[in-house]
């Protein structure tokens, strides 16, 4: 079996401790930059989609105005108007009770 001696004890918390400090030295120092490099890339990430998008947006516009030139037409949705049933329920007069 193992004992657990008082120095031991000390060294492992010695050495948690260490790198704890040493994890958060380290990101302090180095955290600004590898964030600055992930927000680069997927900065460049979105742009890359974003101009794959209104490319193919922007060519289908293009095809559509080519073959149609000087042809519009606005397709609207029919309102549905509701009217309110006036006879709906029935009215009922309340009085305070003291």
């Amino acid at each position: 079996m193992f004992h657990a001696d008082f120095s031991g004890v000390i060294k492992t918390i010695l050495i948690v401790l260490l790198v704890y400090f040493g994890f958060k030295i380290l990101l302090k120092y180095f955290g600004p930059i590898l964030l600055k490099y992930a927000m680069k890339k997927m900065g460049r990430k979105f742009e890359q989609q974003f101009s794959q998008q209104f490319n193919g947006a922007q060519q289908k516009a293009q095809n559509k105005n080519t073959s149609q030139e000087g042809n519009f037409s606005i397709k609207k949705k029919p309102r549905n108007r509701r009217k309110s049933n006036k006879e709906v329920g029935e009215y009922i007069d309340y009085e305070e009770i003291d």
